[in-house]
């Protein structure tokens, strides 16, 4: 079992989709620093893939400083990667992006992207995470979800 999530999508390398879910589990805090990252070779048989695939990650995570390699110990998560607001905000920028250009292809203004990103923060901060079908704005005007 590995401690990040992942979601494999064609046409986009593992190691990149990898290196992306690592980074995230840390920044979000789901890794905590200190802790125990898989071995290359756990980490190469729970995805499938190739051993020097795996070392490449663990490489471009320890290269970027998520993760250090510590002499009898492995691989650990470093301390102080959750804390840091620029790397939070580069991980984001794809996603952000996606949204913005999506918005701007259906016709959106920015105040209709910033109420839709309102309504679906709340969702989840409220643990609606699934949604209702129904949900009201700052100007309490109904929208489906």
């Amino acid at each position: 079992m590995l401690p990040f999530n992942l979601k494999l999508q064609s046409g986009v390398p593992i190691h990149d989709q990898v290196v992306y879910a690592v980074k995230r589990a840390i920044l979000s805090g789901a890794l905590s620093p200190g802790e125990r990252f898989p071995s290359i070779r756990k980490l190469g048989k729970a995805l499938g893939i190739n051993p020097n695939t795996a070392q490449r990650i663990v490489a471009t995570l320890t290269s970027e400083g998520f993760l250090e390699i510590r002499p009898g110990i492995g691989s650990v998560v470093c301390e102080g990667g959750s804390a840091d607001p620029e790397a939070r905000n580069r991980l984001l920028g794809p996603d952000l992006e996606e949204i913005v250009v999506k918005a701007k292809e259906l016709g959106l203004e920015l105040p209709e992207v910033l109420d839709a990103t309102t309504l679906h923060w709340r969702r989840l901060e409220s643990g609606s995470a699934t949604g209702t079908g129904n949900d009201k704005d700052s100007e309490g005007q109904t929208h489906d979800v």
